[in-house]
């Protein structure tokens, strides 16, 4: 799950305010240090799907001699590779799911913490939590689609993937997080 860092941290800072502040179901010693675990679930989310590409490039790379044999589209292999690595390391590829994956994390994080405690019943907490970062998401995925529209607009057609578009991605991408007070 790759979200932008600040909307990580945009993520854990209305986790506390919200349930810790705002709506008091959890009392927490320290807020900062507990933003910084919810930033660290998302930091070692992302770091393990870059792992799991990585192994997928590296298990294709040594096999890239029957890829070639059997004219099997590159593309499509790194795909039936990673998911089934994926299953491997259980790291689900629905980002639906690696979201709900996250949030039982941030949950374990709550039930398991010393320095927190609770004042609510955990599914209540974990349907707050779910909220909030459902609700991150959807404006990443605003940002895209307004990405993808921006460089549609441009007079010629720029093919997706290529190295302009990706330049082109990079700098609307933060453009918009810029707009909307995210970078």
């Amino acid at each position: 799950m790759r979200l932008p860092e600040r909307l990580v941290e945009a993520i854990g800072e209305s986790i506390v305010e919200e349930l810790a502040n705002r709506e008091k179901i959890l009392e927490l010693e320290d807020p900062f240090l507990f933003k910084r675990k919810i930033v660290k679930i998302f930091k070692e989310a992302e770091e393990e799907e870059k792992q799991l590409e990585e192994r997928a490039k590296e298990v294709l790379k040594q096999n890239i001699d029957i890829l070639e044999k059997e004219n099997i589209d590159y593309r499509t292999a790194f795909l039936a590779v990673k998911r089934k690595l994926a299953e491997e390391m259980n790291i689900n590829i629905d980002r639906r799911e690696r979201l709900n994956q996250i949030i039982n994390r941030i949950m374990e994080l709550i039930m398991t913490d010393d320095t927190v405690e609770i004042y609510e019943d955990p599914p209540v907490i974990r349907r707050k939590i779910r909220e909030l970062v459902m609700g991150a998401v959807k404006i990443e995925e605003e940002i895209e689609r307004e990405v993808r529209r921006r460089i549609r607009k441009y007079s010629r057609d720029i093919l997706e993937g290529s190295p302009e578009w990706n330049i082109l991605w990079r700098r609307i991408y933060e453009d918009e997080l810029k707009k909307r007070g995210l970078a």
